[in-house]
């Protein structure tokens, strides 16, 4: 065995929690690399680059990139900072050999912060620690390293990995320092830093040629993309490989293009050496994990690990009397296809068929990965439907046990009793309260189902000012039931078009969901009920009409404003015997069973009322 280390490459992830300037910081990186021109206009957070990313202002997919300093080529790997997507986290630490630990010097180190250092810690690489934010008005940046030490120390951290660098930065500015009181106007010394602390990767000069598949792309030109460092060996373009699948199967294939990362964008190279970041063309049958190795030596590198999912949704058909008006691919053979393609990229999520019906069971990390999914497909044309989201349960030694979240919830002091209030109805458990003064941390342990639904409540709650976050605790006994929902529905009981005289009337017994003018059918929600039943109501009906014509007679009609309903938001609103039906142009909630006599009857009240089981 013959060590050597390719020292004109790093490759680095930059990891934080969500919020924390990620994004921002690589555009300086770009800037003040030389990547882009002074004069090219550049947009701001370059590398949220899907439609879903820019809207919501949140890193989704885990995007690679590279810059040059001092005649040593960087790769860069973005990831995302929620919690739902630390699939694509996990997936980006196979790749390098060090991290950037970007954090927040008011907030401090938070849920995904945790999760992300734990990864890293566990695959033993090398750490540079970034306050980011300095220049915050609430700004505590000394309180805020203690924290990140103590964090450390409870993940039983090495020394190596304690002694770890630290550096304070203004992200949004392009500034970083070593010390609080140094005036700094560039990110020149971060860097450095890299180059001085990130070690070169490292390679065995007697081992053949090994890549690992890490992630994957599509191009029209060149079909279908492996994405992945290179391990030991080099590759040349049009040399004979293999792909060692997980059954130990091999699958030729012939390098018909080989391409680097150079900024944002590919560039082609005759040759990948040990250590780089390459694009692969000219694979057709490759999965996330696959190794690419030489026809001769065929040896497997291990397979990425990837923590299992704890939630599961049900995707189907749209069967409701207005399939099949708004979208253009309805088949169920289209939406399995469909998901399997999600799964292929997404390392993530799972996806199962349910028995012979065209019921598909996506399993992932959380309802906001699931959202997300849906909002894409729904953008693709799709219509299909989607049930609410549900926990996986496991048994271990005869005992029924449910994923438990780690819940960090910062608000003003003044909301602390109806969010303590709310999260106890819903089994949490407080484990520590710290007051900041006018602001107070809290942490609950919580079952992850009883998140499902809370969100927007507690943004109410809260009056918009407070920050929830949360981790995977781990798996505990069962904690028990609890009312998901204190409200009923209201249900149309006709097909039809909704009346502003009903809606009027109708308004007394709870929120509104649709518009005057909107299509309507028997079984579809139409509203919130202020009881926790259900009320089945005619909302078609119109006002009788008569000869007489007077003033006092005919009153105008002033309705209450309808909210629009988003695709989260229904996901938190539905109950287990509703689904939501998704077009490109609606979102709708309905009953599962639309025909009310079959709704209400004895049987079915039963049958929804069905105990967890460990799945």
């Amino acid at each position: 065995m013959s060590i050597e280390h390719n020292s004109g490459i790093r490759n680095i992830a930059i990891i934080a929690h969500v919020d924390h300037g990620k994004t921002t910081l690589v555009d300086h990186l770009f800037r003040q690399s030389g990547t882009f021109r002074v004069s090219q206009e550049m947009k701001e957070r370059v590398m949220d680059n899907m439609a879903l990313e820019m809207e919501r202002g949140i890193t989704i997919s885990a995007k690679n990139c590279s810059v040059r300093w001092n005649g040593i080529r960087i790769n860069i790997l973005d990831t995302p900072g929620h919690a739902d997507f630390g699939g694509e986290v996990e997936r980006a630490l196979a790749m390098v050999e060090g991290a950037i630990l970007l954090v927040d010097a008011a907030e401090g180190p938070l849920p995904q912060t945790r999760f992300v250092l734990q990864k890293a810690l566990e695959r033993n690489i090398s750490i540079i620690v970034v306050i980011n934010k300095i220049d915050r008005a609430d700004a505590r940046p000394a309180e805020v390293l203690s924290e990140i030490y103590d964090m450390f120390i409870d993940l039983d951290a090495e020394d190596r990995h304690i002694d770890f660098p630290v550096l304070y930065a203004i992200g949004r500015e392009g500034i970083v320092k070593k010390n609080l009181d140094d005036t700094a106007t560039d990110l020149h010394i971060l860097f450095d830093a890299i180059l001085e602390h990130i070690p070169a990767p490292s390679y065995d000069t007697d081992e053949p040629f090994q890549m690992l598949v890490c992630d994957l792309d599509y191009s029209d030109y060149l079909g279908r993309l492996a994405i992945g460092r290179v391990v030991h060996g080099n590759a040349h373009v049009n040399e004979k490989l293999v792909c060692v699948k997980e059954d130990a199967r091999t699958v030729p294939l012939t390098i018909t293009r080989l391409q680097i990362y150079e900024g944002v964008v590919f560039a082609e190279t005759p040759s990948a050496d040990a250590g780089d970041i390459v694009i692969l063309a000219g694979i057709d049958n490759v999965a996330i994990g696959d190794t690419i190795a030489t026809e001769e030596h065929p040896k497997a590198l291990p397979r990425l690990t990837i923590d299992p999912p704890t939630v599961s949704m049900e995707f189907s058909v749209n069967t409701s009397p207005l399939a099949g008006r708004d979208g253009t691919i309805v088949q169920a053979s289209r939406i399995w296809e469909r998901l399997q393609k999600e799964a292929l990229r997404n390392v993530g999520i799972k996806v199962e068929r349910k028995g012979a019906e065209n019921i598909f069971m996506v399993k992932g990390r959380g309802e906001l990965q699931m959202a997300i999914i849906v909002e894409t497909m729904r953008r693709e044309g799709f219509e299909l439907s989607i049930g609410r989201p549900t926990v996986i349960y496991k048994m271990e030694n005869g005992v029924l046990c449910e994923p438990i979240e780690h819940v960090f919830i910062d608000c003003d002091e003044a909301f602390v009793g109806v969010v303590s209030e709310k999260l106890s109805r819903r089994k949490g458990k407080l484990a520590k309260l710290i007051n900041h003064g006018a602001r107070v941390r809290l942490e609950f342990f919580i079952p992850s189902r009883s998140l499902i639904g809370y969100r927007n409540q507690f943004l109410t709650d809260t009056k918009g000012t407070g920050i929830m976050s949360s981790y995977l605790k781990g798996y505990e006994p069962h904690y028990g039931d609890y009312a998901t929902r204190f409200t009923g529905s209201l249900v149309a009981d006709r097909t039809g078009n909704a009346i502003p005289y009903a809606i009027f009337n109708l308004e007394p017994r709870g929120r509104m969901l649709v518009q005057p003018g909107d299509d309507v059918y028997e079984g579809m929600v139409v509203g919130e009920h202020n009881k926790d039943c259900d009320l089945d109501v005619n909302i078609c009906r119109g006002k009788k009409l008569t000869n007489i014509r007077t003033v006092l007679k005919d009153e105008n009609v002033t309705l209450t404003r309808v909210q629009q309903l988003s695709l989260e938001k229904a996901i938190e609103f539905i109950r287990d015997d509703e689904i939501i039906e998704v077009t490109p142009l609606s979102i709708r909630v309905r009953k599962i069973i639309l025909q009310a006599q079959i709704r209400n009857s004895k049987t079915t009240r039963i049958l929804a009322k069905a105990a967890p089981t460990a799945g």
